[in-house]
């Protein structure tokens, strides 16, 4: 299939198509015209990668993670890959646990901004 149509399946644009290429995530061959051609397997990899970054790794973590993934589907030991998505999920939880930091912090900024109840009744009544 070429890259229009792998963009329409996926829901992914061909913009990203072709950078998911230059990192190495996707291969495609070339039309006798230049155009980029996918296999059979393009869209459930493109679909693997699009879950992969919505996980928030990096394209140079999932470029490292891929082979390992499909080894192991194939049955092919991958001993990396637990170690890896480990210390991914390690990584995951200390920006999950910072991001909760931020908003915590945030919300005291914010309750400190805002009038008390009782304040804002106050000017009220004197209007």
């Amino acid at each position: 299939m070429r890259i229009g149509e792998l963009s329409r399946r996926s829901g992914v644009s061909p913009r990203s198509l072709r950078y998911y290429e230059e990192q190495g995530l996707l291969a495609s061959t070339r039309t006798a015209g230049g155009h980029r051609e996918y296999g059979p397997l393009a869209l459930e990899r493109v679909d693997r990668i699009q879950c992969l970054f919505a996980a928030g790794l990096s394209s140079a973590t999932i470029y490292a993670l891929l082979p390992c993934i499909y080894a192991q589907e194939r049955g092919d030991p991958a001993p990396d890959l637990l170690d890896n998505l480990c210390e991914e999920r390690t990584r995951i939880a200390a920006s999950i646990g910072q991001l909760q930091r931020s908003l915590s912090a945030l919300d005291e900024v914010i309750d400190r901004a805002r009038p008390s109840p009782a304040i804002a009744q106050g000017a009220a009544s004197a209007e």
